[in-house]
């Protein structure tokens, strides 16, 4: 299956691309098929399931189930307006459906947790049905929120599980790093120029610049505004925010307990925790590939352009559409889907894609930065998804700013070698399908395992 650029990057709203980004969109693509039927619906029934109704509210699916169903997607909603929006949804006992018909909705009947249910087809599954006013089936549709925003129905899992021939009508196709090293190779080209082809399977190259600069506007605006906001983090843990302060101490020092090198590692830091406090918030952020990892790479590519005034439009592009290809090498061949990998499919991609963007823009084959992308995912193999209270915050903020240095660390290391190595990114990224499948789902973003158990317990 051929991917696009921004299908591993996406512009959105946390805390979460599987749990509140996906199902928007799953909710979108229900009411446009249900618009024949509109001016009938009486009511619509949300029912989730698997890790969708486990961590559902923590992840705060049920707030982006209703701001579907009042017509939002990810990409255009006003993030300091949604929260009255739904508000009013719950004192009204009505919502506005899709901005043009006024129904009845009661949390209670209509948004429904199953929590020891499970679709077969995905652990992320959710059923929407539209009813009339004496009760008939309109529509009923199932999704299934695959992992960073994407969203496939259930003929298109169907389709996929039956081992569907996928066209693929790409200029370079590529199913595996190898296959990307190889068009590398033939066409005398970077990593950077096969994914910036095969875009136009999409579009004009010039469009895709600019949408590209504009994940990166969104980034960096994140970024920015994580270091200046204070406060509370909502969910309940009453976490601090942190980014400011380490940030102010990267700058300042840390009252001289730490020699002045380690402020490289502080303020990389301070732009992953930055992006992921934002993240938490619910503000608007880039999944990359995922919201729960979303702090990586915007913090990678933060300290480069600040630490390298001259890199300009072209250094951010390359960076950028490097880390795009070797994602999609992970969506093809594994998946970044928390409940389906664990942590691994989240923070450890994005270190692989920040890893081999930074090798590239600092000059790396790409031999050089296929191995970088392999030494980060190495590392993080069989790292679990245990959030506290099913919310994206512990650990997962602070696992950004590990993935963040472990990528710069990744990078650094493939650079000083020339290239050779003996373990490949694709038998990384099989070793890490394997590992996600034969890991106990308790450990797999349902908050049954792990931390989220230990540290509740004690």
């Amino acid at each position: 299956m051929p991917f696009s650029i921004f299908d591993v990057f996406r512009i959105g709203v946390g805390p979460s691309s599987s749990h509140t980004v996906g199902p928007m969109l799953a909710v979108n693509r229900f009411l446009q098929a249900l618009a024949p039927h509109m001016g009938r619906v009486a009511r619509v029934r949300t029912d989730l399931y698997g890790s969708l109704a486990l961590t559902g509210i923590g992840h705060r699916t049920d707030f982006a189930v209703k701001l579907g169903l009042l017509g939002e997607v990810p990409h255009l909603v006003d993030p300091a307006s949604a929260q009255g929006r739904v508000d009013q949804v719950k004192r009204d006992g009505r919502l506005m459906l899709n901005r043009e018909r006024s129904i009845r909705f009661d949390e209670e009947t209509d948004l429904l947790l199953h929590m020891g249910e499970v679709l077969p087809q995905h652990p992320n599954g959710m059923r929407l049905t539209a009813f009339d006013e004496a009760g008939g089936v309109l529509l009923a549709r199932a999704y299934f929120s695959i992992g960073g925003g994407a969203v496939k129905d259930e003929d298109e899992i169907a389709a996929g599980a039956d081992g569907a021939v996928q066209d693929h009508d790409e200029p370079c196709p590529f199913t595996s790093a190898a296959e990307l090293l190889a068009w590398c190779e033939r066409r005398d080209c970077t990593i950077a120029d096969v994914v910036l082809h095969n875009e136009t399977r999409y579009q004009d190259p010039a469009t895709t610049r600019a949408r590209v600069l504009e994940i990166w506007h969104v980034m960096r605006n994140c970024v920015e505004r994580g270091l200046a906001a204070e406060g509370v983090l909502p969910g309940g843990l009453n976490l601090k925010r942190r980014a400011p302060r380490l940030y102010r101490q990267a700058m300042h020092g840390a009252e001289g307990k730490l020699p002045v090198e380690f402020a490289f590692m502080d303020t990389l830091s301070a732009f992953a925790i930055a992006v992921n406090e934002e993240n938490a918030a619910g503000g608007r952020v880039v999944t990359a590939p995922t919201n729960g990892s979303a702090g990586v790479i915007p913090a990678v590519l933060s300290y480069y352009t600040r630490s390298q005034p001259q890199a300009g439009d072209e250094a951010v592009l390359t960076f950028l559409l490097t880390a795009a290809g070797i994602g999609m090498l992970y969506k093809r061949n594994a998946s970044i889907s928390a409940a389906e990998m664990g942590c691994q499919g989240e923070i450890g991609v994005s270190a692989s894609m920040a890893a081999a963007g930074l090798a590239a823009v600092m000059g790396g084959t790409p031999e050089q930065v296929e191995n970088a992308a392999e030494i980060a995912m190495e590392h993080f193999l069989g790292m679990t998804c245990d959030p506290l209270n099913g919310l994206v915050q512990v650990p997962c903020i602070e696992r950004n700013s590990m993935g963040a240095i472990k990528a710069v660390n990744a990078a650094r290391m493939a650079l000083m070698s020339d290239g050779s190595h003996l373990v490949s990114l694709d038998q990384v990224i099989e070793t890490m399908r394997q590992t996600g499948v034969d890991m106990q789902v308790n450990y797999k973003e349902t908050s049954l395992g792990g931390l989220a158990v230990n540290v509740v317990s004690c």
